[in-house]
């Protein structure tokens, strides 16, 4: 059995990066050791450690970009705004936290005060997913830095340079070693770490099989803060759409960005009967220009390959599935070489098929459902246990309200892709997509603990009720 662990870029089956697996208890050790003295220094001092950190990744942003690229099969172009994802997320968690965790001083009787501040966990363990193995667990680390805690992170076993890469830089910046500890590792590993005694809580972000699984572990430990970022089998309604090219635009971007591989893409499209075809045929056009390749090449692609064979395995088993259970084919699934991970965006009508099977398909797949009236749209969109997000295009501001109100998801949209969310807002879903601690502005929230103090500089105490007087005891 190897010690090590191998990073392969999904474009080229190429070696890129290899490190020592390691060990989940001596890295929380080393956390739990760190963490009171960097809980100790003041929330400005932790703060502007941050904007250092801002300011390394800018510094390497190329170099960030090239890695994130090759390691995920992402476009350069796509993997830049990552890194920008990753240097504005200091800023805005420097706005949330003063905003999610203020102190706060109130007038209380006789002079005294009722006071709310924060206080840090302690030590947080971060595991992070491959689609975005920066923005993405960063969107954890330094909400928890800046409230003061120390943090054991282990990035995805598929994109572990990457998680190298950005733990090199909170440490350029002046976070101490070990107040970001890096603990490579597969599914063993991320296990063992979320198992440790010596962890607070645990933040999350990845499938909802795992989620699950974490929950189950966490259920007996109420005392550690868990906060689950899971997948969605999101609705993308076209209704009446006006422009119908822009409303194909929107489809493909929220259906086939990052290859789909996003927990806000569009899984299933649901259009009324009769209105279908337009639509549906805007989308192929659009799709006979999507450009699939390789990170770096000319002309840049939309989409480059999911991450690895398994997973493009897997993505056409659930396609013949669907298939099998008499979903009608608009656009195949091609996988042009089978030695690597590239898959083409596909279309399937699956209108007809009963139980039609509720899961997340991590890639490329879109599914057309066709429903008679708006009414039976919105119960479309809410057949499903996941709630992560939901989009309208097209319709009236009234059916948008409709849909707002009794669509059951964290993030809905009107007239855009349903994925994109803004990081200077919450994020986060119901049922099978969350725990409903919901990330982004709102990490804040999870990353901190509210005490509430009565406080007064001199004791002063009485009893009005249920004593004997005094003058009435015996000697």
């Amino acid at each position: 059995m190897t010690n090590r662990l191998i990073s392969t870029e999904p474009a080229t089956g190429a070696e890129l990066w290899s490190g020592e697996i390691g060990d989940a208890a001596f890295e929380v050790a080393a956390a739990r050791a760190a963490w009171p003295e960097w809980a100790s220094q003041s929330t400005s001092y932790r703060m502007e450690t941050l904007r250092r950190f801002a300011n390394v990744v800018r510094g390497r942003e190329a170099e960030f970009a090239d890695l994130i690229a090759r390691e995920t099969g992402k476009p350069l172009w796509e993997a830049r705004t990552e890194v920008g994802a990753v240097i504005n997320k200091v800023e805005i968690s420097v706005t949330a936290y003063s905003e999610r965790t203020p102190q706060r001083k109130m007038e209380a009787a006789l002079g005294s005060k009722i006071a709310v501040r924060h206080k840090p966990h302690g030590v947080l363990a971060v595991l992070g997913p491959y689609n975005f193995p920066a923005h993405l667990p960063n969107g954890h680390i330094v909400p928890a830095l800046i409230a003061g805690n120390a943090v054991v992170f282990k990035p995805s076993e598929k994109t572990p340079a990457t998680g190298a890469l950005l733990v090199d830089c909170y440490r350029e910046a002046g976070v101490p070693e070990g107040v970001v500890r890096l603990l490579i590792g597969g599914p063993n590993e991320g296990r063992a770490l979320a198992g440790q005694d010596g962890i607070d809580g645990l933040l999350f972000t990845g499938s909802a099989r795992a989620g699950q699984a974490l929950h189950r572990q966490f259920a007996d430990m109420p005392h550690k803060i868990l906060a689950l970022e899971l997948g969605g089998n999101n609705p993308l309604v076209i209704w009446n759409a006006k422009d119908i090219p822009a409303a194909a635009t929107i489809a493909l971007q929220s259906a086939f960005l990052s290859a789909g591989q996003r927990c806000t893409a569009a899984r299933r499209l649901i259009v009324q009967d009769g209105q279908a075809d337009d639509v549906v045929a805007a989308i192929l056009k659009m799709i006979d220009r999507i450009i699939v390749g390789a990170p770096h090449d000319t002309p840049a692609p939309f989409m480059g390959p999911v991450i690895d064979n398994g997973a493009a395995d897997h993505l056409q088993e659930q396609f013949l599935g669907l298939m099998m259970k008499g979903g009608k084919v608009i656009r195949r699934l091609d996988r042009p070489d089978e030695r690597k991970p590239f898959v083409t965006p596909a279309v399937i009508d699956v209108t007809g098929i009963d139980g039609l099977p509720d899961e997340e398909l991590f890639g490329p797949v879109l599914q057309l459902i066709r429903v008679p009236d708006f009414e039976t749209a919105i119960a479309e969109a809410n057949n499903t246990r996941f709630g992560l997000a939901a989009s309208l295009v097209g319709g009236s501001p009234e059916q948008y309200e409709r849909f707002w109100s009794q669509v059951r998801a964290g993030v809905i949209n009107w007239n855009k892709p349903t994925n994109g969310a803004p990081s200077n807002a919450p994020f986060g879903g119901v049922g099978l997509s969350g725990n409903h601690r919901p990330s982004a502005f709102y990490a804040a929230d999870y990353c901190a603990y509210p005490v509430t103090s009565s406080e007064a500089e001199l004791a002063r105490a009485s009893i009005g009720e249920g004593l004997r007087d005094p003058n009435m005891l015996e000697d």
